[in-house]
């Protein structure tokens, strides 16, 4: 039963962040949750913060103000109390100089004691790189950002 729950859970953060609701997409992360995003661009890097996360969240929805997920499996491992969490999805959408864009990845989350502790994304960083140093040729200053870390 736990593992539907926790399986709901995730679909509902995806869902969220397809909405912009990065607060609902953030419920339940740690303080300190470790965030690892890879890529030599604006999205890429690591964060050690919820707060940082939700700074993240905030620049992926400027630059890809129209992205929604389609999560298609959701595998979920380990007791109540520390659960890995295996997540395939496609997103598409248009990135923020109207362009449209797609990709397909993977996230591994760690839930422990209720609290997400850990979000490592799985996906072709090229298409991610390619859109942010189109969106700043096009004059979109922050997809040519330094990344967002802490």
């Amino acid at each position: 039963m736990y593992k539907r729950i926790a399986a709901a859970r995730i679909r509902k953060a995806f869902d969220a962040i397809g909405r912009r609701d990065y607060e609902a997409a953030a419920d339940g992360v740690a303080a300190d949750v470790h965030h690892l995003f890879p890529g030599d661009n604006a999205l890429g890097g690591e964060r050690h913060s919820r707060e940082a996360l939700l700074r993240w969240f905030e620049r992926l929805g400027r630059l890809f103000p129209e992205l929604q997920f389609k999560v298609h499996r959701v595998a979920v491992k380990g007791p109540p109390w520390d659960m890995w969490i295996a997540v395939q999805w496609i997103d598409e959408g248009r990135a923020a100089d109207g362009e449209q864009y797609a990709n397909r990845g993977a996230h591994w989350i760690r839930i422990l004691r209720g609290h997400v502790v850990h979000i490592q994304a799985y996906l072709d960083t090229d298409l991610v790189t390619a859109s942010c140093r189109r969106m700043a040729a096009a004059g979109i200053a922050e997809a040519a950002s330094a990344q967002i870390t802490d």
